[in-house]
């Protein structure tokens, strides 16, 4: 008798958990929905993306960079088509959160980016090694009206937090004077040498989690290819949530927003340890998955999507 008793009371408490479990794994993704929007302005209007180089970076990394720049809104020259996946098809997810956030404010913003001026600071004026404030520092050299000031730090110069807790920032400061504008800067560093495998990732080996061989960088610089990753991650975010009231999910000061909402994720059937199925060029062994500007490809990560609740994946 107590052990029947025993086996049916055995019964009725497995039954209850799995029931628990079954409504957790129902509710899950309701919560992640949707990024909520909190809303706060998104950017909006022309405005100029100025690269801030901070150490030493060759000619040819440079251009790496501002060929991505460019590569938002580049049109063909000769054709009026450009060769598909591109970063302007892929940059074009963002403009689904300004037609939402039109809709819930009955206004109308739009964006449109271009390549700004370019600042060097190879003598690196505030030394090599950087904090936050030294970041925003750095970030108001540039333009502070109708700009993003995009600080890039090469791999020699340590900056707080970098490659323990991130592979970059976005944030907001305001200009110099009693009537400063408000301006949005991001800061990404070259992770080359320093920590490669959490901010490089998939063109290095990750320190943690399954390991795989690392994919061949598409411009063949591990350390630029992986800055490309984290700056278009950056300024979507940054589009979207530019003054920390836009479009984000969970804590204001650690949220998730349109790209890190889709961590690792870079073709369909990605997984842990794995990008997803990529697109290889056959000349150099380069996995990208969007063709840019003067020929440049590019691997740039999902971005999820609102309308449809899912990430974006371009191949």
């Amino acid at each position: 008798m107590y052990s029947l008793v025993f086996k049916l009371f055995l019964f009725l408490s497995l039954l209850q958990i799995c029931l628990s479990a079954r409504n957790l794994a129902s509710e899950e993704p309701n919560q992640f929905k949707l990024l909520k929007y909190h809303k706060g302005a998104l950017l909006s209007g022309k405005i100029s993306v100025n690269l801030i180089w901070y150490g030493k970076f060759k000619p040819s990394q440079r251009a790496i960079i501002s060929d991505f720049i460019t590569s938002l809104t580049h049109t063909s020259p000769t054709s009026k088509t450009l060769h598909q996946p591109s970063v302007v098809t892929w940059w074009k997810t963002t403009e689904k959160y300004y037609k939402l956030a039109a809709s819930a404010k009955s206004s109308s913003p739009s964006l449109t980016l271009t390549l700004g001026k370019q600042i060097l600071d190879e003598s690196c004026s505030l030394g090599k090694s950087l904090t936050d404030g030294d970041i925003r520092k750095l970030a108001s050299k540039g333009d502070q009206r109708d700009a993003v000031n995009v600080v890039l730090t090469s791999a020699d110069v340590a900056v707080q937090g970098f490659g323990m807790s991130r592979c970059g920032t976005h944030g907001h400061a305001r200009g110099l004077g009693k009537r400063g504008s408000k301006f949005a800067y991001i800061w990404v560093g070259n992770s080359e040498t320093q920590c490669p495998g959490q901010c490089a990732w998939p063109f290095h080996s990750p320190v943690y989690g399954p390991q795989s061989p690392p994919l061949v960088a598409p411009n063949n610089d591990v350390g630029l290819d992986g800055m490309v990753i984290n700056l278009a991650s950056l300024l979507a975010g940054t589009a979207t949530n530019p003054f920390g009231n836009g479009y984000y999910q969970g804590p204001q000061n650690a949220p998730l927003e349109a790209a890190s909402a889709c961590p690792g994720v870079y073709g369909k059937g990605a997984y842990p340890g794995y990008a997803g199925d990529l697109l290889v060029d056959t000349t150099t062994g380069g996995s990208f998955n969007a063709y840019g500007a003067n020929g440049r490809k590019f691997l740039l990560p999902a971005l999820y999507d609102p309308t449809s609740s899912t990430c974006s994946t371009m191949v």
